[in-house]
């Protein structure tokens, strides 16, 4: 689609079923060009189930600068009576860089074309456009906007591909120093896809949390990351072992009332390019794998 003003904003699965090659290269629009995104099989017990294998050259930009989502459009629309909210990730995030956490990145980009990728059931008009192109110091016809529901098949794919972010943004949140990390692959199952947004929170975030694998390799000393790696994979949280969606009721449907140590993969491992050895944490859990993404 074409917007007023000249932005393009790509439908992959608002209103159209989208598919898994829509949420791979969704998800890949996100990291930036940074990573690489191939589907898999992967074993949970006697269940086999499709998934996503994730690599990431310098990490902390791809994941963090670009994936993350850690902005939102949250803007009147029309004539002021309507609101248009989406979650937003994607490279342009570093044009922007409104976000406190790139004090810590130090990292910017300057470009001319502004690509997000938002995750939403509505496409944007063109003030979403007009207000991303402001935000980012590019033109509107430079605003590139990539569009898909949760419940979506791009929606299970994309999310599953943040199993390397979500331990990213953990080790961040730990006060480690992600400079030192120089790469990461991980992997993921896809979560069905499910009737409503809100079932596919839970879907989705559960794939992560009991279904994800990430490994690192950092250049830290062992010591170091000894202190670190039994806190990184979601087993550490004191809201371990509850499916994610009884969790978001349980809060009332707030993500802030949610322990943030829960965001990582169940499994976590940190190979030192020092010393060659590598620490593992956490374990996937083949049993809440099948009850929440096969219910």
């Amino acid at each position: 689609h074409r917007l007023d003003g000249g932005a393009l904003v790509v439908d992959a699965g608002v209103g159209v079923p989208g598919s898994f090659e829509a949420g791979r290269l969704f998800a890949e629009v996100c990291l930036g060009g940074l990573g690489e995104v191939t589907f898999c099989d992967l074993g949970f017990g006697r269940v086999v189930l499709p998934g996503v294998t994730v690599s990431v050259s310098r990490p902390a930009w791809a994941c963090m600068a670009a994936q993350y989502a850690g902005w939102a459009v949250d803007i009147p629309v029309g004539d002021g009576r309507k609101r248009y909210f989406a979650m937003v990730s994607g490279p342009a995030r570093a044009l922007y860089r409104g976000e406190a956490l790139f004090n810590d990145l130090d990292y910017a980009d300057q470009a001319g074309v502004a690509v997000l990728a938002l995750e939403t059931r509505k496409l944007p008009p063109a003030e979403v456009a007009a207000w991303v192109a402001a935000k980012c110091g590019v033109e509107p016809s430079g605003v590139q906007l990539v569009v898909a529901p949760t419940a979506s098949l791009a929606g299970s794919v994309q999310i599953a591909a943040r199993v390397v972010e979500t331990g990213l943004h953990k080790m961040h949140e730990l006060g480690y120093d992600l400079a030192a990390v120089q790469a990461g692959i991980g992997t993921c199952p896809l979560a069905p896809v499910a009737a409503d947004d809100l079932t596919a929170i839970g879907r989705t975030n559960d794939a992560v949390l009991y279904g994800g694998r990430a490994w690192y390799t950092v250049d830290s000393d062992d010591a170091t990351i000894e202190a670190i790696v039994e806190q990184l994979p979601s087993s550490a949280s004191r809201d371990y072992g509850t499916p994610f969606g009884e969790l978001f009721k349980r809060y009332d449907g707030d993500f802030y009332k949610i322990d943030p140590m829960l965001f990582s993969p169940a499994e976590v491992a940190l190979t030192s390019s020092r010393s060659g050895r590598t620490f593992l944490a956490g374990a996937v859990d083949d049993a809440m794998i099948a009850q929440t993404l096969l219910a």
